[in-house]
This record gives structure tokens, C-alpha cells and sequence, in this order.
């Protein structure tokens, strides 16, 4: 075999001696004394499955890249496969760069051994605590979204990026296998390799089942050009796949490669346990392979015999130092995988160049006399961003754009798309600042790697179906928190959602578009990381949107209604207002003391509380009420709960102390009863939102089936009132009749009456 080879082959000994110890091992890490009970961890956690394979790719990879100086990212969607990822970080010496307890030497080395999946080390799965880690693949399906993400925009990166074949079955990498059709030139390149060692936790996966003929059509289909590589049995593996990997960075025209490497899943285990269960090449190597070493002495010996097989005193010195020809394969060290510069995004992030919002804002002479759509007015201040950074930027929307009224970003701007179209289309280009796939997971998967490398984005969606991408935020906020917690970790640009086709306008849709609930989602994440924002009108979008794309490490979710409405706020009334997060809007109040107060958030929440407070001086002119509206939904939060949460005395001044309170909110109820826990007094508090009524029918029928219409509230208003206990029952029957007449009109005519749609602000 030649030097090189042996080199190699001696390398990834190394890294799977220390992979299959840090499962296992917690002291005599080196077998420099027969193996006992005691030197075992109590609990072994760990998969071993997968170590070998990707040990077999980082030590190719680093051979392209010490060859070519190949700028490389490696993204690995198998995270459960962190002790392989950990053994190469620390032989090439980037561990160490961190932290100099996991020196290259025997101190280090044990204590990297005990420290993975022990309390208060590392865990099992790869996470932001690892250098070189976008993406922890704890969750699978994202790997190649956040692959291809990272690669936009920087046409020197290749990102490679390591699938596993159970990964690969999901939907969401199912979809990714067509972001080739949504990068160009201009962007780096992405090198997926599928690792098809045939098995997940407990059965064959659905890659192992195909022919190569089959994986060949298959991937062909999707535009790839696929380079299918088979170590299983091979004594020499390296060479295979380098040839691929050298072949695969050299192709620069025609549908881009991708490798399908074929290997064994648990290569260099025993065939069986000592109980004739099989082991390496079935999914019974997937996890920890002999778990029960600690109380079974045949398992001991097993384990005993698979370390030593590959012979740590031959690889490591009697001072842990390992040998220098493990180190002679590794690249330059500012090209090694764990340094480059791109996982660590946030010390490559600079601000976004962000315009001011006055020229873009509706000139408001009075509350209520002039209707925009406040997504079309952004849309203008979105496009002078695309101009002012045309490199750092991008907007991804599962093809909702113009529908969601941001059409306008089009004139400054394509949809990047490099296939050909074989029918009409419009603005698309090989590049553009917008990508638009309806699948919520590719635009989440994108930006995600877009953010996490140092750049900026915005995500418009639909409100009902952003929840698609639930657990990928639930992750993704996990991923934020613990990265604030290292210290050499620094902040990237905050993942910013703009809902704009909310439930309440649905005239083309129905019950399925309506769905408020990734609100509620949002609260369960820590105060450190979750935003929530429902600007009432186009000013106040401005300034909440400029505040979102200036932040970091946050993920903000704006909700603004997209129809055109009435505009409450002059700009320097909406920058104030967002400051404040809650204030009093005098203008619509009755002023003195307060008998009631009508409170919103949400476009249409606003419009009907602020019809409700006109219709009360009508039928109620003596009722004395206060007008709140809520822009930052965590400021209701007590302020040791979130650090948005408003003073206790800001807080008496919007809702008083003991005041009864009527909230109109955007979504479910259940969302402001949740932030407002800890405030005292909250049963005072009377939310009417979304009640999970709904079809396809008019805006006031829809607000009257969930109790939201102008008419609900004033009677709310009026029954709940200090004072007006006797007097408010009948007026509130009264408003009642009065909606009811109104939705007579509406289902006789098919739209709803001129008194609902032509109203306007009188006060």
C-alpha cells in the first residue's frame, strides 16, 4: 500500500479509536491497563453507526483541501455522528484553538474522551459548542437546505455536505435535491454526499433498497450528476472517494455532482455480540453496540478486543501526543474544517445598511384619513435595501411574494431561478436578491445557512402555514441559545418571519388559511431569543421591520395585515410607539377617568377596537374609555420575565390598576392570558380572538363567528364597565341586534354592507 494510503488509513484509525472511546470510555483512555468496569461510563450514550463513514469523508476532505486550498465548509446532516466530528477536530488541532484543556496530548486527549455526553460536556449530537458546526442534524431532513443557504453569495465556499441515508428519505431533503435550480452564478458550490451505509435505528432504509441504476436515474432526474463510490469491503477506501472528490471539485459546467458513497454501517466492529446478535453492517451498530460492557464480562472483553483492534499505542505515544505522521495529512491550519470562517458567521456579519424608513412612510394628517397596505409601502424600503446591499441580503417566500403585497421588491429585484422555463414566467433571473419554492422547509433550511455564515434576510409567509416550519424554529432557537453561552461564538443576524395573509382576510380562501398559532409557539422560547411584534398600520411596520433586520441572535415574528386599511400613526407617533411597545392612543379615547379599557393588537383587531370606541360614544356617551394599543405583544410581560416587558408603572398607565379590560387580539386568547401571567390583577383581563371559527366568507362574518366585530366588543365593553352593571346589559343586547342585522345583509348580498366596509375614524 502506498505511504500516503497508510498514512491515511492510519489517520482514520486514529479518529475511530477515539470516536468508539469517547462512547465508551471515561478513564484509561489509551489501554495502557486492562480494561475494568470502573474505567467504563455508567450510562454510554453515542451512536457509532455512522463514525467510520464520516471519518472516511473528513479525511478525504481535508486531502482536497490540502491539494487544491479548497475554501471548504462542512455541514453534517448525521449530528448523532459527533464523536467522529470530535476525534478530527482534536487531532487537527482545533479543539485546542478553544480550548486548551483538549490539548494534542494525553490531558487533552482523556479529557476529551470524558467529556462527551457527560454532564456538563459535550452532548451527543453535534452542537454550537463544536467548531466548524452551522447545523446540529439532531433533527433530520435540513443538512442540504442549510448547505445551500450557506453557499449563496460566496462563489469561492464549497460546502460539503454529508446526508445520511435515513436523512434522506425525509420530506424536506427530498425537496432540497432542486436548490441547484435556485443557485447561480455568483454562489458557491455544494457537494452533497450521501453516506448510504443501508440502515437506520432499526430497519433498512429506503436508499438501500435501490440499484445504482435506480440512484443514478433517480439523482440524474434531479439535476445532479451523481458519482456513486463503493467502500464496502475495500482495503483501501480513501483512494475511491478521493477520485471522486477530486473529479467532483474539478466539474465547473453541466448539472453539478453529488457522491453516493456506499460503506458500512459500523465498520471495524465484531461481526456479532457475544450473544450472536449481528453488529458491524446491520442497524444494531447504529447506537452504542456493546451497552451492557459495565455488568457483563463476555460484553467487557468484546469491548476490550474491538478498542485494541486498532492497536492506540501504535497511533498515540505514552503521553498521548499523537503520532506525526497522523498530523501530515491534515491541510494548512486556516483551511482546516474546524477554522473556517463561515461557522463561525457572526465575526464575518457587518450591519445591514438600512435607510431611513421617513421617506418611505404615509403622510397621516389624522388617524384614520388615508388607507395603504402597509406590506406594499415596506416593500419600497425593502427594495432600496436590495440596491444598498446587493451581496449580504436576500428575501425567501414559499411563492407568495406579490400575493403577499411585496411585489414592489420585484422592480428592484428577480426571482433567481437557473433552469430553463419551458412556459411564461416573469421576473426571473440567474441572479436575484429573492427566492421563492413553495416549501416552507427550503426557505427556512436557506436562510438558516444564510444567517448562521454572516448574512441578512427576511422570510414573508403566509400565518397559517409558516407553522409548517415549527419544529425547524424549535431547533433553530435551541441552536441561538446555546451559541450566546460560548464565548467565542458571535452574534449572527436575527431570523426575521413576516407573516402578512393573516386569517382574518381570507376572501379567496378558507378555514385552512386561517391558523394564528405560531404565536403561541413562539412564546415557549426563552426571553432571550423570541420577538413578537403585530404593528398595527404601515408606519408602524416600517419601524418594527427596521428594528428586526438591525437586530441579532433573535428571532423576530411580525404579523401585519396586507389589505389596504386605515393609518393610524403619523412616523414620529409610530416611532414612539414602538418604542414604548404599549401606549394609550389619546386621540381615540374618551379622556378622563377610565371606566373601561378597549385594547388591541393586530391590524384588524385595531380597526374594529377603534370602530368599537366610536360606536360606544354613540350608544354610550357617558361611558368613559381608554383606547391601548399593544405593538410589542412581550411588553404585557412582567420585566423580570422578558426584557420587553413593560414597568409596572407604564403598565398601570396604559391599563390602570384594577380597570376591567377588553383585548381584542389578533390570535388565539390564549397567547395574551400566557404573557400576562405574573402581572397582578390579570382576571380582569377579557380577550376575544380567534375562537377556530371559520370558512370562506366576508371579513365581518368572519369577525362575527369568532366574537371579534366592532359590535362584540362595545357590548363587552358596556356589560364589563365599572358602573354600568344594569344599564349595560341592554345596550350590549342592542349591539348584539345590530351585528346581527348586518350579517343578514352580508349573506343576502354576498359581500358585506357599506356601513362595515366604508367606515371610517369620525372621532
Amino acid at each position: 500500500m502506498p505511504a500516503r494510503a497508510e498514512t491515511l488509513r492510519r489517520y482514520r484509525r486514529a479518529c475511530d479509536y477515539l470516536a468508539a472511546a469517547m462512547i465508551h470510555l471515561k478513564d484509561n483512555v489509551l489501554l495502557t491497563e486492562p480494561l475494568r468496569p470502573e474505567h467504563l461510563k455508567p450510562s454510554p450514550l453515542g451512536h457509532w453507526g455512522t463514525c467510520p463513514g464520516l471519518t472516511l469523508v473528513y479525511a478525504g476532505l481535508n486531502r482536497l483541501v490540502a491539494e487544491t486550498g479548497q475554501r471548504t465548509l462542512l455541514v453534517t446532516g448525521p449530528g448523532h455522528g459527533a464523536p467522529a466530528i470530535h476525534a478530527n477536530l482534536w487531532l487537527e488541532g482545533t479543539h485546542a484553538v478553544h480550548d486548551d484543556k483538549l490539548a494534542l496530548d494525553g490531558h487533552g486527549l482523556a479529557e476529551l474522551v470524558r467529556r462527551f455526553s457527560w454532564p456538563g460536556g459535550f452532548p451527543s449530537h453535534l452542537s454550537p459548542e463544536v467548531p466548524g458546526v452551522i447545523h446540529e442534524g439532531g433533527e433530520l431532513g435540513y443538512a442540504l437546505a442549510t448547505a445551500f443557504g450557506a453557499a449563496l453569495d460566496d462563489p469561492g465556499l464549497l460546502v460539503a455536505c454529508v446526508v445520511g441515508d435515513g436523512e434522506a428519505e425525509t420530506g424536506p431533503t427530498a425537496a432540497a435535491w432542486h436548490s441547484p435550480k435556485f443557485t447561480g452564478p455568483g454562489d458557491g458550490r455544494v457537494l452533497p454526499i450521501l453516506h448510504l451505509n443501508g440502515y437506520k435505528i432499526a430497519s433498512p432504509t429506503i436508499y438501500e433498497a435501490m440499484s445504482d441504476g435506480e440512484l443514478t436515474a433517480y439523482f440524474t432526474g434531479c439535476g445532479w450528476t451523481p458519482l456513486l463510490v463503493d467502500v464496502r469491503g475495500a482495503d483501501d477506501p480513501d483512494t475511491p472517494l478521493a477520485e471522486a472528490l477530486a473529479r467532483a471539485h474539478a466539474q465547473t459546467t453541466g448539472p453539478p455532482p453529488m457522491i453516493v458513497l456506499r460503506s458500512t454501517k459500523g465498520l471495524g466492529l465484531p461481526a456479532t455480540s457475544p450473544d450472536g446478535t449481528p453488529l458491524a453492517g446491520t442497524f444494531h451498530a447504529h447506537q452504542v453496540p456493546l451497552p451492557s460492557a459495565a455488568d457483563d464480562p463476555k460484553e467487557l472483553a468484546a469491548l476490550e478486543r474491538w478498542l485494541r483492534s486498532y492497536r492506540p499505542d501504535e497511533l498515540f505515544g505514552s503521553d498521548g501526543v499523537p503520532a506525526p505522521d497522523l498530523l501530515d495529512v491534515l491541510p494548512a491550519p486556516e483551511l482546516r474544517l474546524g477554522r473556517v470562517p463561515q461557522a463561525n458567521g457572526g465575526r464575518l456579519r457587518r450591519d445591514l445598511p438600512l435607510p431611513d424608513t421617513g421617506k418611505y412612510a404615509v403622510a397621516v394628517e389624522k388617524p384614520g384619513s388615508v388607507d395603504a397596505s402597509a406590506p406594499e409601502v415596506l416593500a419600497g424600503w425593502l427594495a432600496e435595501i436590495v440596491h444598498l446591499a446587493p451581496e449580504t441580503f436576500r428575501v425567501v417566500c414559499p411563492d407568495e411574494l406579490e400575493s403577499n403585497k411585496l411585489g414592489g421588491l420585484l422592480e428592484a429585484t428577480s426571482r433567481q431561478f437557473d433552469a430553463e422555463v419551458p412556459g411564461y414566467s416573469e421576473h426571473l433571473a440567474p441572479r436575484g436578491r429573492v427566492q421563492e419554492v413553495l416549501s416552507e422547509h427550503l426557505c427556512q433550511g436557506w436562510l438558516q445557512g444564510y444567517l448562521l455564515t454572516g448574512r441578512h434576510g427576511l422570510f414573508p409567509c403566509y400565518e397559517a402555514f409558516v407553522s409548517i416550519v415549527d419544529s425547524m424554529v424549535n431547533q433553530y432557537a435551541k441552536f441561538l441559545k446555546m451559541s450566546a453561552e460560548v464565548p467565542w461564538r458571535a452574534p449572527v443576524a436575527s431570523l426575521n418571519y413576516l407573516l402578512s395573509s393573516d386569517g382574518w382576510r381570507q376572501e379567496h380562501n378558507g378555514y385552512s388559511h386561517q391558523g394564528p398559532g405560531f404565536i403561541n409557539q413562539m412564546l415557549t422560547k426563552k426571553a432571550t431569543t423570541a420577538r413578537i411584534y403585530l404593528p398595527p398600520d404601515a408606519n408602524t411596520l416600517l419601524e418594527v421591520v427596521h428594528r428586526c433586520l438591525a437586530s441579532t441572535d433573535l428571532i423576530n415574528v411580525v404579523v401585519a395585515g396586507k389589505q389596504k386599511s386605515p393609518q393610524w400613526l403619523s412616523p414620529d407617533e409610530a416611532r414612539a410607539h414602538c418604542r414604548a411597545g404599549a401606549s394609550v392612543w389619546e386621540w381615540a379615547s374618551t379622556g378622563g377617568a377610565a371606566d373601561v379599557v378597549l385594547a388591541c393588537a393586530g391590524t384588524t383587531p385595531t380597526l374594529e377596537t377603534v370602530a368599537a370606541a366610536e360606536l360606544l360614544r354613540e350608544v354610550a356617551p357617558d361611558l368613559r374609555v381608554r383606547v391601548v394599543n399593544v405593538v410589542d405583544l412581550l411588553s404585557l410581560c412582567p420585566p423580570d420575565r422578558h426584557p420587553h416587558g413593560l414597568a409596572e408603572e407604564a403598565f398601570a398607565a396604559c391599563f390602570g390598576a384594577d380597570l376591567p379590560v377588553v383585548f381584542a387580539f389578533h390570535g388565539y386568547p390564549s397567547a395574551v392570558h400566557e404573557v400576562l401571567h405574573g402581572r397582578p390583577g390579570t382576571g380582569r383581563f377579557h380577550v376575544h380572538g380567534y375562537r377556530e371559527e371559520g370558512t370562506t366568507t366576508t371579513p365581518f362574518d368572519l369577525l362575527a363567528s369568532n366574537r371579534m366585530t366592532r359590535h362584540d366588543l362595545a357590548a363587552d365593553a358596556v356589560t364589563r364597565a365599572r358602573g354600568w352593571a344594569s344599564a349595560g346589559g341592554d345596550l350590549a343586547r342592542e349591539l348584539v341586534k345590530r351585528r346581527d342585522a348586518l350579517l343578514v345583509q352580508s349573506y343576502r348580498d354576498g359581500e358585506d354592507p357599506e356601513e362595515i366596509t366604508g367606515w371610517r375614524w369620525g372621532g
